[in-house]
Formats: C-alpha cells, sequence, structure tokens
C-alpha cells in the first residue's frame, strides 16, 4: 500500500502480467499510465520472457510517483532489467517514491536493474515488496549510488528511505528498512561507513549450498566491502564500496552461479548487457 499520496509531479504507474502460454513465458497483460514503459519482449532462452523496463526520460525529480506492479502466474519465467541508470534529482521539498509491488504465484521473477543515482538533496522514498507463493522463486537486486562520486560530488544534504519486504505464503522473511536523514548517517556503523554505493543482492529459495558456494566470491573485494547471509531461505549478499561498475560486475557474476542453484538454469544474460 501506498503510504503517502502524491499530487504532484509524474503519476506513473506500470502492470505487467505475465503467463506461461505453450512452450514459452508471454507478456500477456500490460497496462501502462505516466512515463513508465515496457520493451517488446525477447526469448533468447526460448522459453524465458525477458523485457526491460523504461523509466521516465530524464530522471525523477521531488513530486513524482512511480509505481511498478509485476504479476508472473505459476510456471511462468520473467526475466526484467533497465537500459540505463535511474536518476533522481535534488527535490525543492516534495517528495519522489517509487513503488515496486512483485506477485510471483509459483513462477520464476528475475529483477536485475541498472543502479539507482541519487543527486545530492533528493528526496525519495523507494519500496519493493516482494510476495512469492509456496513455491515461487526469485532473484533480485538493488544498487544505489549516494551522490556523484566520481566528481566527488558528496550526497551531503537530502533523505533517501529504502525499504524491501519478501513474504512467502503471506509469511514475512525479510524486512529491510534503512533511512539516510543527514550527512552523519552515511558515516554510521549501521549506515554506509563512509561509502556512496550500497547494493543488495536477493535469492530465494536458498540453501546452506548455495551459501557456501557464493561466499568464496565475496571475499577481497578491492575499495570495498561485502557480506553474506542466509535468512529464512533467502541468501542476501551486500556491498558497500565507490562504484558501481564493481558491485554490478559482482552482483552479475554472482548471478551466474545463483541462476542455476535456484532455478535449475545457466545464466543467459540479457541482451541489453552487451552494450
Amino acid at each position: 500500500m501506498i503510504e503517502t499520496a502524491c499530487t504532484q509531479g509524474w503519476q506513473a504507474e506500470l502492470r505487467l502480467g505475465f503467463v506461461q502460454h505453450s512452450t514459452k513465458t508471454v507478456l500477456a497483460n500490460r497496462s501502462q499510465r505516466g512515463p513508465l514503459a515496457v520493451q517488446r519482449p525477447f526469448y533468447p532462452e526460448g522459453d524465458v520472457c525477458h523485457a526491460y523496463i523504461l523509466h521516465p526520460p530524464g530522471g525523477v525529480v521531488g513530486g513524482d510517483c512511480l509505481q511498478m506492479r509485476f504479476q508472473v502466474d505459476p510456471a511462468a519465467h520473467a526475466l526484467l532489467t533497465t537500459p540505463g541508470a535511474t536518476k533522481f534529482y535534488r527535490s525543492a521539498g516534495l517528495q519522489a517514491q517509487q513503488h515496486q509491488h512483485f506477485h510471483v504465484a509459483d513462477g520464476c521473477l528475475e529483477w536485475l536493474p541498472q543502479e539507482n543515482i541519487f543527486f545530492p538533496g533528493a528526496n525519495i522514498a523507494l519500496h519493493s515488496t516482494i510476495h512469492l507463493d509456496t513455491t515461487a522463486q526469485y532473484i533480485g537486486w538493488e544498487i544505489h549510488c549516494l551522490g556523484l562520486p566520481s566528481i566527488g560530488e558528496q550526497f551531503t544534504h537530502g533523505k533517501t528511505l529504502f525499504k524491501t519486504a519478501i513474504y512467502r505464503a503471506g509469511k514475512p522473511l525479510l524486512l529491510d528498512r534503512l533511512l539516510i536523514a543527514s550527512e552523519a548517517d552515511l558515516h554510521t556503523a549501521a549506515g554506509l561507513r563512509g561509502q556512496p554505493v550500497m547494493a543488495t543482492l536477493y535469492a530465494t529459495p536458498a540453501t546452506l549450498a548455495l551459501l557456501e558456494a557464493v561466499r568464496p566470491h565475496c571475499q577481497d573485494i578491492a575499495n570495498g566491502s561485502t557480506g553474506v547471509t542466509l535468512l529464512n531461505g533467502v541468501l542476501v549478499v551486500r556491498y558497500l564500496g565507490n562504484s558501481t561498475a564493481q558491485a554490478q560486475r559482482l552482483f552479475r557474476h554472482l548471478w551466474q552461479i545463483i541462476r542455476p542453484l535456484v532455478t535449475g538454469r545457466s545464466a543467459t544474460p540479457p541482451r541489453i548487457w552487451n552494450t
């Protein structure tokens, strides 16, 4: 549910429904309002539906409200990504909101977007809610960059709220929340520890065998740190560092290990990753 009503700025919503039809997953239902869209699906694996989500051109500003609602039906398998980074610009006071609602009904959803970039002065709430049925599979990540470290511009002012909730059969598996409300929050042990880039990868259902397979690849990360945990059947990989490119490389490498163990499929990267 949306906690704060948006009355100004872009009011955008994208609803997608994926259904297993004959020998492949198809995008059977699609509706959009405002500047959110989806490109024509691709089938590099033959049966898995690869689709690219298009965010508003020019980025997101205060007062914008974006909603993405994805439904994956039983036996369907969808892999979604974005063609570029999403930029959240400085706000004059209004909060921007992005809500992601995913429901996987004993199918498989992979949500593997490019990074989010938060300009100094941005005011944003980003909520992700994932509802999984009993045997549903989910692999997803979020990569956030606060400020513009490439040009030395730090996130010295602004406010960001990140919330992620994963449920299986109505029961919570993981509830994550992080509020960055001041420059001091960037340096706390429970915050970003002075690093501008944070990223989290989730995969479920996960086992101890998956944890042990991933852990060696998360050690000795140059100019960054990682942590790997297993919580209620959810593998959680966290990254802190100074490079979105490094976070992307790490997560894409881990995805090649994780995907066969979670979905039974070898890793077939989206074509757009090669551009």
